[in-house]
């Protein structure tokens, strides 16, 4: 399992944070936290890559600015 926190550009209110959490539901993730700026998630490595959760925030129509591992 891997933990990554990814820094996210554009979000300011709950509704931003319930749109980025919702795109990140369709990714296999084993747990999310998602707050305004960012979100924690933890992943199997073998399921899911960095890119495929990037992506998924950037389809909510937000920017990734940076990922903490």
């Amino acid at each position: 399992m891997k933990t990554e926190k990814y820094l996210i550009e554009g979000m300011s209110c709950g509704h931003c944070a319930m749109a980025v959490k919702k795109e990140l539901s369709a990714v296999p993730l084993e747990e999310m936290k998602v707050e305004i700026g960012s979100a924690e998630v933890k992943y199997d490595e073998t399921k899911v890559t960095s890119e495929q959760i990037s992506a998924a925030i950037e389809e909510a129509g937000y920017k990734v600015v940076s990922v903490i591992n």
